[in-house]
């Protein structure tokens, strides 16, 4: 079955996950994650794309950007990616692909899905039993984004600006949508949407995205999907 084609629209979301080659293990020791941010910040800025919300996982990372042209996360991602791997392969004294592939990549509607998935990326330490809580797990963007922590890789997006006046009400804000859990119908539109490369939103938003890449963006239909725990 073809690839869905990518299409990156400046000023809109975009979900991203990549993942370690064979789902192996993409960060070794404890300066690793560290390393990963600084040229995800360099990458970043560089290409003018604006991260909100992020993760690092063992052996994979969600990243919730919008990109202001639509070739900066191609070239952001080719940028950090590049690096990270001569960095980690040097490291562990490896040779080959730390990365399974290129990876994945759903546009996201902001008014109806960005905060659901901002969520969906910082919980995932929690979905992983990782950690008990997403202020527990260090290596994501969740005390910028819900304690207004200084984090130089987080730019806030318009919709979160728009939660308070201050930034004590805005985080205040933020962490109140922690308060319940996320609703399955929710994390299946998600999972669904990053697993097949599809937009993510109401049919007009599915149509907009048709229509800049030329063909039908819409969902396959499937009988089943899988879940892997910590996606």
């Amino acid at each position: 079955m073809p690839r869905v084609p990518r299409v990156f629209l400046p000023g809109h979301p975009v979900h991203v996950v990549q993942r370690g080659n064979n789902r192996g293990q993409v960060f070794f020791r404890p300066g690793d994650a560290q390393v990963y941010l600084g040229w995800l910040r360099e990458g970043a800025e560089k290409h003018r794309v604006a991260v909100h919300a992020y993760v690092l996982m063992t052996n994979h990372i969600h990243l919730l950007v919008t990109p202001e042209t639509a070739h900066g996360l191609p070239r952001a991602m080719r940028h950090v990616n590049w690096r990270y791997s001569r960095y980690a392969n040097d490291s562990q004294e490896r040779t080959g692909s730390i990365w399974e592939g290129r990876y994945r990549a759903s546009l996201i509607e902001a008014d109806s899905y960005f905060f659901a998935c901002s969520r969906y990326i910082e919980l995932n330490p929690v979905r992983a039993g990782m950690a008990e809580s997403p202020r527990d797990y260090r290596w994501s963007s969740y005390k910028a984004n819900a304690e207004g922590k200084a984090d130089p890789i987080v730019t806030p997006h318009a919709l979160y600006t728009a939660m308070g006046e201050t930034a004590e009400d805005r985080a205040a804000a933020y962490r109140s949508l922690f308060e319940g859990a996320l609703p399955e119908d929710a994390l299946g539109a998600i999972r669904g949407a990053i697993n097949g490369g599809w937009p993510l939103g109401p049919e007009s938003f599915t149509g907009l995205v048709s229509r800049h890449a030329g063909q039908s963006m819409r969902r396959a239909r499937r009988i089943r999907q899988s879940y892997v725990p910590g996606t």
